[in-house]
């Protein structure tokens, strides 16, 4: 696993190792590799040497580019449209508006699929401008699988991190990161106010919206911020009805707490295209879960007890 080779002890420097024979790698994992070279001089930043015959494709998604390293690969730089979208940094609304409404085109879909990534896309780019504090803004990687139908999407800071953002308006629901990143996924919880419902420039529905995007296509989704780390597992094909829960812990899931502490937040998602027939429907059941959470929540005083 990418994670168990990460070591964060020297920050000034980076040293970028891929395995001998294969790189196959999620584009999270490239967005994280960026926006961790962007803090650090690109003298201080070291490739081993690249043996493995895939290795051309950090050339393609833009990687040397990006940290501003000589490519060892001469290649031709093909059309990319229908397949990936090569890394990019967003640090201004304007930028993210541009960059939304030109992935779109670039993958060919019709309105009613594409509108699923251009929301996930808005939600994942607002949070970061809005709630990290990154210099560096935010960094984002796509792949496409017209085959399986499959979008990966990646999109990394290094800013304060979840746990910093959180503290300010609810101190005492984030004693660890990973009360953190559970707390952030709650629906109408926002970092920037203690009201419940958030407000109407910030609901607090993002990274909730996200997950329950992935829910509802029976796929991935993780999130890294600080040492923690929660990711949920994919849905059982047996299981017909899918309920979107306001409590992440209800969610079939992975969690850890011991993860090398990273100072931003990385996160990775799937969406199965094929799966979502007509998105205003999800987007409908979507809010529909978090009006009841957020209403649940102020009139019963619910707070979710993570342990």
């Amino acid at each position: 696993m990418f994670l168990d080779g990460f070591d964060p002890s020297d920050p000034s420097k980076l040293e970028i190792t891929t395995n001998d024979k294969w790189i196959s790698v999620h584009p999270a994992v490239l967005a994280m590799v960026a926006a961790l070279g962007l803090t650090v001089d690109p003298e201080n930043i070291e490739f081993d040497e690249i043996t493995a015959k895939s290795g051309h494709y950090l050339d393609r998604m833009g990687l040397f580019r990006i940290l501003k390293k000589d490519s060892p690969f001469k290649i031709s730089n093909h059309e990319s449209a229908g397949r990936f979208v090569p890394i990019v940094q967003i640090k201004t609304a304007d930028e993210q508006s541009d960059f939304i409404s030109e992935i779109i085109p670039l993958l060919h879909l019709k309105p009613e699929k594409a509108d699923a990534i251009q929301y996930t896309l808005g939600e994942l780019v607002r949070n970061v401008l809005e709630h990290s504090y990154s210099r560096n803004g935010a960094i984002i990687a796509a792949q496409y699988y017209q085959e399986s139908k499959l979008i990966r999407l990646g999109i990394c800071d290094t800013g304060i991190g979840i746990a910093k953002s959180m503290m300010k308006n609810w101190p005492m629901k984030t004693k660890t990161d990973l009360d953190a990143v559970k707390w952030a996924l709650v629906p109408g919880v926002s970092g920037t106010t203690k009201r419940e419902g958030g407000t109407e420039q910030n609901a607090g529905a993002g990274l909730f919206f996200v997950k329950s995007i992935s829910m509802l296509t029976r796929d991935y989704f993780a999130i890294y911020s600080g040492t923690a780390v929660y990711r949920l597992l994919k849905r059982r094909p047996d299981v017909k009805t899918i309920r979107l829960n306001a409590d992440p812990d209800k969610d079939r899931n992975s969690q850890k707490n011991d993860a090398p502490e990273f100072p931003g937040t990385l996160v990775a998602i799937d969406i199965s295209l094929d799966k979502i027939d007509e998105f205003s429907s999800v987007l409908a059941a979507i809010r529909q879960a978090y009006s009841s959470a957020v209403r649940q929540r102020r009139r019963e005083r619910y707070r979710p007890q993570f342990i």
